[in-house]
């Protein structure tokens, strides 16, 4: 064979191999951009109002919720302005303060934070069963605080970072009926001992909680980083009995809250549309610590509405 042909013909071999890898690639383009993102639904917002408002109108007790679609600036909402108490949902206020701190400066993720017999309280947690002298970090608390609800943490939290910042941060965003009262069972540290003794650990509205949410979601409740982590700490939230009850398979940042007579919860549902759900219920007649308590199963239905309002739970990506 002569030498110019064979040159030809290892030339041709690479040049076909090389167009061959430019078409295949381009078809996964496009089939990745086929199935990337799905389209965003435009919900019936008037008819699931009155879906909401209907199971809230059959609840023994008082409900409240807002709803905002962060897609296309959709809200609804019933006594989203009223007051409530918060329970355990005035952590997520404390969260995005601790990380305001570490923004500016004034705190590490990674300083020490020492558990001493007298900082452990009952509740939900593990801190309170660890060994005297045991050192977390700031990081550490802050996850168990967010996921597990562990009360012991939220106060080595506070006792950081001092309740009165929390207010001062939740004001800066326009968030002035959010407040986090005192530490998890010592009413005594309480800085507004009033409102302590009628709302508990803290105060909010559903209109309030949901701007909060949809601030992390929008990267503006510290900075985009930021609320980014504190948004993968809340997807880690254990709890699933309540707005996430019917729900498998949907991805969400959320945290909730419960006491005897208050069931609340506040979602970021990761569906065709990013969508805020913030439900809170007080004076509940049902005070049962079971998993059909009444709240806790109107939190569920109305999940399942909102969900279902937004084109249900979207398909799983595709695997690469």
């Amino acid at each position: 064979m002569p030498v110019n042909a064979g040159l030809r013909r290892v030339f041709t071999t690479y040049a076909a191999i090389f167009l061959a890898g430019v078409i295949a690639c381009a078809a996964t383009r496009v089939g990745q951009a086929g199935v990337g993102r799905l389209q965003i639904v435009r919900a019936d917002t008037a008819a699931l109002r009155r879906k909401l408002d209907s199971i809230a109108d059959a609840h023994h007790g008082t409900v409240g919720y807002s709803v905002i679609d962060l897609e296309t600036g959709a809200r609804i909402n019933r006594r989203g302005d009223e007051t409530f108490p918060t329970a355990s949902l005035i952590k997520v206020a404390i969260l995005v303060t601790v990380y305001d701190l570490v923004a500016k400066g004034q705190l590490s993720l990674d300083d020490p934070l020492t558990v001493l017999k007298i900082d452990q309280v009952p509740g939900s947690g593990v801190i309170q069963f660890l060994h005297n002298g045991t050192i977390l970090t700031v990081h550490d608390a802050a996850w168990l605080m967010s996921t597990i609800s562990d009360n012991t943490a939220t106060n080595l939290l506070l006792d950081r970072i001092i309740i009165r910042r929390v207010w001062a941060k939740m004001d800066s965003l326009g968030l002035q009926h959010t407040r986090v009262h005192s530490k998890s069972f010592l009413r005594n540290s309480s800085v507004a001992m009033d409102s302590s003794v009628k709302y508990g650990l803290g105060v909010t509205t559903p209109n309030e909680m949901a701007r909060l949410f949809e601030l992390m979601a929008l990267g503006k409740a510290v900075n985009p980083a930021a609320d980014s982590a504190m948004l993968d700490i809340l997807e880690h939230n254990t709890t699933d009995f309540m707005l996430q009850r019917y729900v498998e398979g949907a991805r969400a940042a959320h945290k909730d809250g419960e006491t005897d007579a208050v069931r609340t919860e506040c979602s970021l549902w990761y569906l065709r549309n990013r969508v805020v759900a913030c439900v809170m219920t007080k004076e509940n007649k049902d005070q049962r610590w079971v998993l059909d308590n009444e709240a806790q199963l109107t939190l569920a239905n109305m999940g399942l509405a909102i969900i279902n309002a937004f084109g249900g739970v979207p398909p799983p990506p595709p695997s690469s």
